[in-house]
């Protein structure tokens, strides 16, 4: 299990901006700024912030599941189980990262660095995932060019 948090830590640790941090109640906390991105646990368990529409859409795609504690919240959990959901768990932080880079002194600070509705583009997001997270985001997704 270490082998593959250790395989999340140093992906997402290499966006622009992530710095990571001991979590309060264990694991590994990636932050943007002053902003959490989420934070993943030694045993595997990734805890990530949402706003509730976005939370929403994860959950009815089965991308994720409701926070272990706080299921009523933005907060999903996603529970790194074999090699193959390391990829599910790195995804999931991106689309945190991005939309944490679309809003206030992050947006700002990473302009030049990260191009956000390209980034988002390359998740390949589902219809309803675009449409909800253009919104509150306020990005736009790039057209496919022919």
């Amino acid at each position: 299990m270490l082998a593959r948090v250790e395989q999340v830590k140093n992906t997402v640790s290499a966006w622009a901006g992530i710095t990571v941090n001991p979590h309060r109640f264990g694991g590994l906390e990636f932050n943007l700024g002053t902003v959490e991105v989420g934070h993943i646990h030694s045993d595997g368990m990734v805890d990530i912030p949402f706003n509730s529409k976005i939370r929403t859409q994860l959950l009815a795609e089965r991308k994720a599941e409701p926070h272990h504690l706080l299921p009523e919240t933005g907060w999903i959990t996603y529970y790194i189980r074999s090699a193959g959901d390391v990829e599910q768990a790195i995804w999931l932080f991106r689309l945190s990262y991005l939309f944490n880079a679309t809003r206030g002194a992050q947006k700002a600070a990473l302009k030049d660095a990260v191009n956000v509705p390209e980034a988002f583009a390359a998740l390949q997001p589902s219809a309803e995932l675009q449409a909800i997270f253009g919104s509150v985001a306020r990005i736009t997704a790039v057209e496919e060019q022919a």
